[in-house]
């Protein structure tokens, strides 16, 4: 379960399969007239493909990234290739233009604007030019996501897209290097939302969710507030020496995975490695060791399937990526 460059080159040619696949679509697009019956590459000339709009920002994302690690895979230069003809001034310009629409408010909050800033900040390990063009759509996101922070009285704690502690997980990272304020703002909104949180029962997961709410808000809290975070963890989830709640520990089963929804649980999976090795390193040596194991469980539960039906092969592959990274890093 090592990132390696035949997994890199085989993640790679999934991504490239689907961010240019058109149809099936699933849009996030409100209609006032017939003239807004438009088709997903004339409404998204970049981000038309892979099933939906944030599953094709973080397939980009993968590739990317899979790009600057393995510059040496054979799709290295059809990565290249395909982000030049894609990454230009007018269809950035058109993405954002999007944006301009009273309709498009709510389009893709929080989770579409947290993977877009999450690319962006990736292309900037890439051609400038890639950065370049994308900077204006992120600079928006960012201030769409500012706003949303200024009104938003609760966080949303569901595993699906609508998950509060995801989005500022990844934008995070995006603010620190282009708007500290903005980084400033999500470390405090985090602290309010999830700083008293205690004794979490860990309700999941639930039947088409593909992230742990409690580990989620966990690795939020670990990336928002590393000083305090092993009291707070203490707190949240205190059993965790004696492997409880034991849901945490159980990978999800996944029935049909042909089932668009029923396959959301392979990112349960994939999710749960991913936040389990994220927070471990600021565990006491008992729990470490423990979230460690769960990780390595969880991963090798889901990392078979990223491939297979379109259902989770449009997207799976990002969330094995962002748990390989993060286990890459800590084994480093």
């Amino acid at each position: 379960m090592q990132l390696d460059a035949a997994l890199a080159s085989r993640m790679a040619r999934i991504a490239l399969g689907h961010v240019t696949r058109e149809y099936p679509h699933k849009l996030d697009h409100v209609m006032e007239s017939d003239q807004d019956a438009l088709t997903p590459r004339v409404l998204h000339p970049i981000f038309f493909g892979s099933y939906d709009w944030h599953s094709c920002a973080h397939g980009w994302w993968t590739l990317l990234t899979l790009r600057r690690l393995f510059p040496q895979i054979a799709e290295a230069d059809a990565i290249a290739e395909l982000a030049d003809a894609s990454f230009t001034a007018e269809k950035a310009g058109a993405e954002l233009a999007y944006l301009g629409s009273p309709t498009s408010r709510g389009f893709e909050r929080p989770y579409g604007w947290a993977w877009l800033l999450y690319l962006h900040l990736e292309t900037t390990r890439h051609a400038e030019q890639w950065c370049g063009e994308l900077q204006p759509l992120a600079e928006a996101f960012a201030e769409r996501l500012r706003a949303y922070l200024e009104v938003m009285t609760y966080p949303i704690r569901v595993g699906t897209h609508f998950n509060t502690a995801f989005a500022l997980i990844l934008s995070l990272e995006w603010a620190e290097a282009f708007d500290p304020t903005l980084a400033n703002r999500i470390r405090e909104r985090a602290l309010h939302w999830y700083g008293s949180d205690r004794d979490c029962q860990a309700w999941e997961p639930g039947g088409d969710e593909f992230l742990s709410p409690a580990l989620t808000e966990a690795l939020c809290m670990a990336r928002t507030q590393p000083e305090v975070f092993p009291a707070w963890f203490g707190h949240f989830l205190p059993g965790v020496i004696n492997r409880q709640p034991a849901s945490l520990f159980e990978p999800a089963i996944v029935s049909d995975r042909s089932d668009g929804k029923i396959a959301h649980l392979d990112g349960t999976n994939l999710s749960r490695a991913w936040c389990w090795q994220g927070i471990a390193p600021l565990l006491p040596t008992a729990e470490r060791a423990i979230a460690q194991g769960a990780a390595d469980t969880h991963l090798a539960a889901a990392l078979p399937h990223i491939s297979g039906d379109y259902m989770g092969e449009h997207w799976l592959a990002s969330f094995a990526l962002l748990a390989l990274l993060v286990r890459e890093r800590e084994d480093a």
